[in-house]
């Protein structure tokens, strides 16, 4: 059986869409830096740390818990988090508490789930 693949056959450039487009489209840097973005949301450890976080500032120890792993590999991706400004912390006392960086992060969570579930 032949497949039939759908081509563009038209030869007349839509000049006006270009450039209306064209003015929208973000740098390249930033198409790039978005990409690495979803990189980081891809990680299904990283997107349930983020969930809870989302819900309740955290310490690594109750995360570990929470999520059935080891302080040090909650830390890591913590770590991770971090460096791209998705989660930030702050201490008290020898307690380091996480949460998410902005409402953007969990805007961008939140989004997520209620596309999959529709």
């Amino acid at each position: 059986m032949k497949i039939k693949i759908e081509t563009c056959d038209c030869t007349a450039i839509h000049e006006d869409i270009i450039i209306e487009v064209s003015a929208k489209m973000p740098s390249v840097s930033d198409i790039k830096r978005l990409t690495k973005l979803y990189q980081i949301f891809s990680d299904s450890t990283r997107a349930r740390i983020m969930w809870a976080l989302m819900h309740r500032e955290m310490c690594v120890c109750d995360l570990a818990v929470l999520l059935d792993m080891t302080k040090s590999a909650v830390s890591h991706q913590l770590r991770v988090l971090r460096e791209a400004y998705l989660v930030s912390s702050r201490r008290e006392g020898k307690n380091v508490y996480y949460s998410l960086a902005d409402n953007h992060v969990k805007d961008i969570l939140i989004q997520g789930i209620s596309h999959i579930q529709e």
